[in-house]
């Protein structure tokens, strides 16, 4: 089996809930999955020489991810964000601005990792600042053969239409879930069923597959001139839903470079994402049964 290695480019935070705080960001989660799937992943970002960046060192360390591409800001916080949980386990987040990944910056080893990755997943949420916008699309700009994967993943007021069509346009894969494809609707005159919404986004900006969760009632993965929806899968215990959508990205994004077809694809990655759901925060260890590569 091949081996591949996957990048998430982008924020790092801690996730402050009501009694814990949990390590996250979405580009992160991202590759924290990629690599308990089976592939090399590393962690692009950067945080700040403080107390929750020490610890998110140590928490990363733990969990194996390679942090190698994390430079270190000493004139910014680490990232966090006040997340709570509704009654459905649905998360809600509140970011603070001016935070160490808004100032990242590509280190030696990013710069020297970015022609040799397969697949870099990055994001909407860590483009709001400029000097984070132009390290993410310099990254993007100096890996040409990977898959290039945009988690819309928009938060509160921190995105626009120009950054979206801007990732849209770098994209091969898309992935957003289905309030999002409402949010962006008016930005590029789609109108319809959400699948109909899907396919004049993906043909609009020519993209190899494109991805709409639709939490517990399942996807749509779009791509190979065909669609495959799947109804979702029932989670057993709901905890949250942080993380669970990382984890689809991923699932998906290694079925794909493996050659899988959609609906093994699909099936895959909502079965991992119900697992996720049916744990506490974002990175939760995984059955070794849901492993991709072996």
């Amino acid at each position: 089996m091949a081996d591949f290695l996957i990048a998430g480019l982008g924020e790092i935070l801690w996730d402050v809930l009501a009694d814990s705080e949990e390590i996250g960001g979405a580009p992160i989660n991202f590759a924290y999955h990629a690599g308990l799937l089976g592939a090399d992943s590393i962690a692009i970002s950067t945080i700040g020489d403080d107390e929750r960046g020490k610890r998110a060192i140590k928490e990363l360390t733990r969990r194996g991810l390679n942090l190698e591409a994390v430079s270190i800001d000493s004139k910014h916080a680490t990232g966090f964000v006040e997340a709570t949980i509704d009654a459905e386990g649905v998360a809600h987040y509140n970011f603070p601005d001016n935070i160490a990944w808004d100032y990242l910056v590509l280190n030696d080893k990013a710069l020297s990792l970015a022609p040799k990755v397969d697949a870099v997943c990055f994001g909407t949420l860590a483009q709001r600042s400029e000097k984070s916008r132009t390290a993410i699309h310099a990254f993007l700009d100096r890996a040409p053969q990977a898959l290039k994967v945009y988690d819309m993943n928009l938060r509160q007021h921190f995105y626009s239409e120009e950054i979206i069509r801007l990732s849209l346009e770098k994209a091969h894969v898309l992935k957003l879930n289905d309030d999002e494809i409402r949010t962006v609707a008016p930005m590029f005159n789609l109108s319809g069923s959400e699948q109909n919404m899907l396919s004049e986004l993906h043909n609009k900006f020519d993209l190899k597959y494109s991805v709409l969760t639709r939490g517990g009632n399942g996807s749509l993965i779009m791509g190979d001139g065909k669609v495959v929806e799947s109804s979702g899968v029932k989670v057993q215990n709901m905890q949250d839903t942080i993380g669970a959508g990382d984890s689809f990205t991923a699932s998906t994004i290694i079925g794909l470079l493996q050659g899988h077809s959609l609906e093994d694809i699909s099936d895959h990655a909502n079965r991992l994402a119900a697992y996720v759901c049916s744990c506490k925060g974002a990175m939760p260890a995984i059955p070794t049964e849901y492993k991709l590569i072996k």
